[in-house]
């Protein structure tokens, strides 16, 4: 029988989820690069297989190849998994096309965030700058760390295209890591974006030493803010009760890994963001996304009060508890 040649997959992004998916997809047997954008750092990454950094304690295969070189990077890739932070991934786009990158292969976007300013998702960022028709995303309730180490984690990738759908499924399905498909990008690229807008509002809620009480009113009322507005943007309600919507909402809010929720908890301690991101090394998407949500809102005529209150609280140095007064007495109204 013939041997069927794997795809060659290079991960855009030695962050912890980049370099997550670059060791579980080594260890599947898949030929994998892992780029970065800092060449000092890639030396490192390259010599001790270890991304103290971003992944401490998981063990990079020395099958996978490091380097801050994107054309070599690319050369011959049949799938790019891009996991570059929200506010770099269209200079790095802008870098790749000045090069020579694969226009045929697939680009699956694991970055979770829209872009300020132009109000688009990544997968519509990564086609404005490359031109190439096959894209696809990948999100879901996925801390870096717990699939690293093989803790049962589940997803979803999402394109129109079903055949695309289905070889990427077939690509990160493992024992541990349990893929579903979807074909409503919107809603799973929204879904996962502004959840960590309100994981940052249950933040401030454990960081003014609220309870459980609190913080399901944050859950539920901001799960029908991000449903409200995907709705008007078109995607589909129920992909917002799915992994990419509910599931990842949960996790994102109460996890003590959790970035976005830390910067929500150190606001409530009485803490400017200015003071916390200079001690924090990894990006919480939740910062920039306040904002794009906020505009989003606007553009659509989508009231989000919750969305509205972590922009004032990040942007306008407003009061934690006078935030959370001006939610709970607004005026009286009927859930929906």
């Amino acid at each position: 029988m013939k041997k069927i040649k794997k795809p060659a997959i290079c991960v855009l992004g030695d962050g912890g989820w980049g370099t997550t998916l670059a060791v579980l997809l080594s260890r599947k047997g898949f030929p994998v690069s892992l780029w970065g954008a800092f060449e000092d750092y890639a030396g490192i990454l390259e010599k001790t297989r270890v991304n103290k950094k971003f992944l401490p304690g998981i063990r990079i295969p020395r099958e996978v190849e490091i380097t801050s070189d994107p054309e070599r990077a690319l050369l011959g890739k049949d799938l790019v998994v891009v996991a570059v932070p929200s506010e770099y991934l269209r200079k790095v786009m802008i870098r790749i096309k000045g090069g020579c990158y694969p226009r045929h292969a697939a680009y699956l976007s694991v970055t979770k965030g829209i872009e300020i300013g132009s109000l688009k998702r990544m997968s519509e960022v990564i086609r404005d700058e490359l031109s190439v028709s096959r894209v696809a995303v990948l999100s879901g309730p996925t801390i870096a760390q717990e699939v690293a180490r093989g803790v049962p984690t589940a997803a979803v990738v999402a394109c129109a295209d079903k055949k695309l759908r289905n070889f990427l499924q077939d690509i990160f399905m493992m024992e541990r890591f349990r893929v579903y498909t979807n074909d409503d990008v919107i809603g799973v690229e929204l879904g996962g974006s502004l959840k960590n807008v309100i994981a940052i509002a249950c933040g401030v809620s454990d960081g003014l030493g609220f309870g459980t009480n609190t913080k399901a009113a944050l859950l539920s009322r901001g799960l029908a803010e991000i449903s409200r507005l995907g709705q008007a943007m078109g995607a589909k309600a129920k992909t917002f009760s799915g992994i990419s919507g509910l599931g990842d909402l949960v996790t994102t809010c109460i996890s003590q890994q959790s970035r976005n929720r830390f910067v929500g908890e150190q606001i409530g301690k009485g803490n400017t963001l200015k003071q916390i991101q200079s001690h924090m090394q990894m990006v919480a998407e939740g910062v920039p996304t306040a904002k794009s949500a906020l505009d989003l809102s606007r553009r659509y005529n989508v009231e989000m009060p919750i969305v509205r209150e972590v922009y004032n609280l990040l942007y306008k140095n407003k009061s934690p508890l006078r935030a959370v007064r001006d939610l709970m007495t607004r005026r009286k109204k009927q859930e929906c």
